[in-house]
């Protein structure tokens, strides 16, 4: 199923296709902290507790060259070589639950809004397990973790996680499938004070 919820990413992560897009990202002054609480709403969920906490870290935002890098290897040698592309890239924060093993990401991009808030899109490889590797059923042609969060003035406000997603490009457009029916929903975001 095409994700149009991920359009964001289209514009913002990678495309960068208007001007106010395409300008250099804020320097970086530091870590940026979010928490959010995370619903599990896709076809794909275990039984029993679908939600969790979420802990997300920015230490520093990927430049616009990085942003262009990506965008021309997906269009010219396609997902494969941007998974590659992404990998090498260096990390730039991390994303948590609890319980489980931090999983660094190695793209974030941010966008103010018209209304003072702000969209940030984040990119990483996702985790593949050595069952899947091994196997290679259909979520192998899934490797990227996408997240998008949406931010008013204050810094809080909701997002979406896609786990699983397919990335191609078809001439000037770019498609993000999600295996699953519907991303994880993220509430209650918000920005942590840094002390």
């Amino acid at each position: 199923m095409l994700v149009a919820l991920f359009s964001a990413v289209l514009t913002l992560g990678l495309a960068g296709a208007s001007p106010a897009l395409g300008a250099p990202q804020a320097a970086n002054v530091g870590p940026e902290r979010f928490t959010a609480f995370a619903v599990d709403m896709s076809n794909t969920a275990r039984t029993g507790n679908n939600s969790t906490t979420v802990d997300i870290v920015v230490n520093r935002w990927s430049s616009d060259a990085d942003r262009d890098r990506l965008l021309n290897i997906l269009k010219t040698k396609g997902q494969d070589a941007l998974l590659s592309a992404l990998q090498s890239l260096p990390v730039v924060g991390y994303i948590n639950t609890p319980g489980s093993l931090r999983y660094d990401l190695h793209f974030a991009r941010q966008h103010p809004e018209a209304e003072g808030g702000r969209t940030v899109v984040l990119a990483t490889d996702r985790y593949i397990t050595g069952w899947e590797a091994r196997n290679r059923p259909r979520t192998i042609d899934y490797p990227f973790t996408l997240i998008q969060l949406q931010l008013d003035r204050e810094d809080h406000g909701i997002g979406k996680l896609s786990i699983a997603t397919k990335i191609t490009a078809k001439g000037d457009t770019i498609e993000l499938e999600n295996f699953s029916s519907e991303p994880v929903r993220l509430t209650e975001v918000k920005k942590e004070k840094t002390h």
